[in-house]
Formats: structure tokens, sequence, C-alpha cells
């Protein structure tokens, strides 16, 4: 969990330049049908124990690439909420 904290805290200048418009497209971002899939197989394969080097490396990808995406989107959902406080 302490990488995320640090993950957290070295994107916290990138939400703070976030656009509203910005924001909303990051709230939203969402891997399409097929890559879902494809990361939900690769999590059966990886509890299962059945992942190749390749698709380990793959997976691992995805998932820290994921935790970035949570961390933005955190970041984005908070510069929303602030400004519907606002109005």
């Amino acid at each position: 969990m302490n990488s995320m904290r640090s993950l957290d805290r070295l994107f916290d200048p990138v939400g703070k330049t976030f656009s509203i418009r910005t924001a909303e497209a990051i709230a939203i971002l969402r891997a399409d049908p097929e890559l879902q899939a494809k990361m939900e197989e690769f999590a059966r394969q990886s509890t299962e124990g059945e992942l190749s080097a390749d698709d380990r490396a793959e997976y691992s990808a995805l998932v820290s690439a994921n935790n970035v995406i949570a961390i933005l989107q955190a970041k984005a959902r908070n510069i929303l909420a602030s400004r519907r406080k606002k109005s």
C-alpha cells in the first residue's frame, strides 16, 4: 500500500492541472470489453498458477497501469466533486 501512497503523491501535481473536461474524461475511462476480458482471464490464470512468463509480464504491466489510472480517476473525481460543491 505504501507504493500506492507514493504514486498518489507523485501524481498530485498532475491532478491539479486537470480541467473539468479532462477530469470528466478520466473519471469515466474504462478498458474496452476485449481488454477487460483478457485481464479477467489473466487474473484467473494467475490464481491458478497457469500464466506463462510473457503473460505474467503483460498482466503485471496492466495491473500497474490500472493502479495509475485509479489514482488519476480519484483525483479527477475529487475535482468534479469540488466543482459541484461550489455550484
